[in-house]
């Protein structure tokens, strides 16, 4: 059993800082013995991961974070575990998901001019690693460099998150259709970073039991961004609904995430973690 899991996190493969083969050399360094990278919408990054990890006896499984439209105009991330990354139905589902990042990308940039932030789009760019996976942290921190804000966070809260003036919805995956393609590959779909999503009380519940009745199976009990309260909290939802327990930093880099790979606190003692379904 693992005694230092961390089931997601971020390369250059989409928004993140690292290349996997570093990002595994970090996970290793800092004592994680289970990692799953789960770049958003985005496999490419799997094999180099792998082999850096197999190579410093690091335990590695597949993962991937799917952008999900809910609700009214939400954007909730699923994300999958311990999958066949050449599944041919989730290989062409998060190819059409990716496929309109970049014209939501021309929209942002129009917005954000009109705020008077000007070359946002080519500015975004030079911090992909694949422009067909350029995204609103590509934007905030050529934001940041522009001195616009002093950190990334702080541009979301003022620049990028719903009703800001460089938000532009989009329409993701369908929630049944991320959790299919997770669980077809084999996989085991989770709900990632439960406390991030701005929802009523009512709105998380039916989250929540859309997602059962989808097939999902495990909920993030412990993310990088989570604090005391949120945990118990997100313990009593996987109980409730006999969800598995996923325990993870969402690092994407250093000096720009909630938390380092592996600093996380430990799941609760009475859930079950999402490792033990496929041990």
């Amino acid at each position: 059993m693992p005694k230092n899991a961390d089931l997601h996190c971020h390369s250059i493969v989409s928004d993140g800082l690292l290349a996997p083969a570093v990002l595994v050399e970090r996970a290793r360094t800092n004592g994680v013995d289970l990692l799953a990278l789960t770049d958003h919408d985005e496999i490419g990054g799997l094999d180099e991961a792998r082999a850096a990890a197999a190579a410093v006896g690091l335990g590695f499984i597949n993962g991937v974070e799917i952008s999900v439209s809910w609700g009214d105009d939400q954007t909730v991330h699923i994300v999958g575990l311990n999958f066949d990354h050449h599944h041919a139905d989730l290989v062409t589902g998060l190819a059409r998901v990716r496929s309109g990042r970049d014209a939501r990308a021309g929209l942002m940039a129009e917005e954000l001019a009109k705020a008077g932030i000007d070359g946002a789009y080519a500015g975004a760019l030079k911090y992909v690693g694949n422009p067909a996976l350029i995204s609103r942290s590509h934007f905030a921190r050529y934001i940041v460099e522009r001195g616009f804000a002093p950190d990334v966070k702080t541009v979301f809260d003022h620049w990028l998150a719903k009703g800001k003036p460089g938000y532009v919805s989009h329409a993701w995956a369908d929630l049944q259709d991320a959790v299919n393609w997770i669980r077809d590959a084999g996989g085991i779909a989770v709900i990632a970073h439960p406390g991030r999503y701005r929802l009523t009380s009512a709105e998380r519940r039916a989250l929540y039991a859309a997602f059962k009745d989808c097939g999902g199976q495990g909920i993030e009990v412990v993310s990088g961004s989570s604090n005391e309260t949120e945990i118990r909290e997100f313990a009593g939802i996987a109980r409730e609904f006999g969800f598995l327990a996923s325990r993870a930093s969402d690092f994407h880099g250093p000096g720009e995430s909630y938390i380092d790979l592996g600093r996380m606190v430990q799941l609760p003692a009475d859930l079950k973690p999402v490792w033990e379904a496929w041990n």
